[in-house]
This record gives structure tokens, C-alpha cells and sequence, in this order.
């Protein structure tokens, strides 16, 4: 289900046009597309992008929340005070909802009462995309499930399918429950549906996912088939969950949850 960039202009170009969009307004959605999803050549690069979460080394509410603040600033995920709207990218979860097919009624205390991280898996057999009817979702070269919020009409078939509940629909517009607009990433407008995306714009940039920058080693990131990756050390040195692994999705975000010197 993998498609380039190539690939992806093509079919918003002919879908725009059988529309009846007008041709400025599809140059903009173009040049979206490119900056949004086709890497910069210094860019960082990788066959398949994964990411490794060391719960051992979350400790306080200040280990989670800082990562949390970090992304939601950096893509401009607003703050509702209804619960009901709530958008969100990177947020906790406790281990019960988060791993309920491999709950142990024997886990030492430790690890049940400890929050786990939670974000979208960009799973390799991603449920959300083949669902999508517009190809508002899709998947990149590296893995990543991106999506192009100018597709999405809203339909929340995307929200439906995912079975770890990543994905927010925007019930109003989300502009003014944002605190501090960020203005080198698009803010959403009401009737689409949003999510994690990697940090697909940074990565183009040469920098690493913001949660990833602002957890100082708890969180990895890197080439899940590049034997040499730090990510693959580490996978192999570590015991590592995944979320619903029954599934059969292939997600690309592993947890440590316990076990090593780490653990607390």
C-alpha cells in the first residue's frame, strides 16, 4: 500500500481537476503535498522508520507530560476543555487499555500502575488505509502513515478501522483552543481527522521526531531494517512489546516495559 510522491500528486491532481477545482488552489495543495511528504536530500533517510519506547525510564508525570507539551506545540494540537472534542497525538494511557490482550494479573505493581505512551503505530498493514475512500491516508516509502488533510472529507472510516484509537476528529474548529500557534505547521479546520505522523515535516529537516528530541534517551528512533540502527541494538538487547500484536498490523512502535537496571 506504499506510495511515492509521484504517485500521490498524480492522483490529487486528477481528482482536483475532476472537481472542478481551480488551478491556483490546486498548486497550493501541490506544494503541501511536496514540503509536507517528499524528504529533503540532507533530510534523514530510512527503509522503515520504528520507534522504541523505554517505559523504565519514564519515572514522574514530568517524564510523559514534557513529551506531550513538546508535540502537541510543534503540530498545533488544540486544548478543548470538552473532553468529548479532545484531539490528541502523543497521550497516556494506562497499561490495562494499552495492552489488554497481554494483562497479567501477576505483573509486579511497578509496571500495572505505570502510564504507557501512546501515539500512532504506523503499522505496516495499516487498517486506516485501505479504508480511506479519498487516499487522504496513505502510506510513504519509509513507512510512515501519512495523511494530506485537504483529502479528508470526514467520513471517520480511518477512525473506525484503527484498533489503537490514534486518530482525533476535529468537531469544531480546532484554531482557537490553540495556546500558541506554531507557524511552520498547518493548523486543521473543523470535519477532518488528525494523528501522529512521525514528524514527517522535521524528519525532511534533518531532525528527529520532537518527543523523541525532548525525552533525552527515553525514546528511540531509527531504521528498523538496518541491522546496525540503534533501534535494532536495542530491540535485541531488550525484551519489547507491541500493542494488539494479534492484530497482524506490524506496528512500528515497540515498549520496554520492564526487566534491566531501568527498571524502577
Amino acid at each position: 500500500m506504499s506510495m511515492d510522491r509521484r504517485e500521490f500528486l498524480k492522483l490529487a491532481g486528477l481528482t482536483c481537476i475532476g472537481i472542478g477545482v481551480g488551478g491556483a488552489q490546486l498548486l497550493v495543495r501541490s506544494r503541501i503535498a511536496s514540503s509536507e511528504y517528499a524528504p529533503a536530500a540532507e533530510g534523514l533517510q530510512a527503509n522503515r522508520w520504528a520507534m522504541v519506547i523505554d517505559l523504565r525510564k519514564f519515572r514522574t508525570e514530568e517524564d510523559y507530560d514534557k513529551l506531550i507539551k513538546a508535540c502537541h506545540y510543534i503540530h498545533n494540537v488544540p486544548s478543548f476543555p470538552d473532553k468529548y472534542h479532545e484531539v490528541k497525538w502523543l497521550w497516556k494511557e494506562d497499561f490495562e487499555h494499552s495492552f489488554p490482550e497481554q494483562k497479567n494479573r501477576y505483573l509486579p505493581e511497578g509496571i500495572e500502575k505505570k502510564p504507557v505512551l501512546l501515539l500512532c503505530n504506523h503499522c505496516s498493514n495499516a487498517p486506516c488505509v485501505r479504508v480511506c475512500p479519498t487516499k487522504a491516508t496513505f502510506k510513504l516509502s519509509n513507512g510512515i502513515t501519512a495523511q494530506d488533510y485537504h483529502r479528508c472529507i470526514g467520513c471517520r472510516f480511518c477512525m473506525a478501522a484503527c484498533p489503537y484509537g490514534a486518530r482525533s476528529f476535529n468537531w469544531v474548529d480546532p484554531r482557537p483552543y490553540i495556546k500558541e500557534v506554531n507557524p511552520e505547521f498547518p493548523t486543521r479546520t473543523p470535519g477532518v481527522v488528525e494523528k501522529c505522523n512521525f514528524c514527517v515535516e522535521r524528519l525532511s529537516e534533518g531532525l528527529r521526531p520532537a518527543c523523541v528530541e525532548a525525552s533525552e534517551g527515553k525514546i528511540l528512533f531509527g531504521d528498523l531494517r538496518d541491522e546496525g540502527s540503534e533501534v535494532r541494538r536495542y530491540l535485541a538487547e531488550n525484551f519489547s512489546m507491541r500493542r494488539k500484536p494479534e492484530l497482524g498490523t506490524e506496528p512500528a512502535v515497540f515498549y520496554i516495559i520492564g526487566g534491566g537496571e531501568e527498571h524502577v
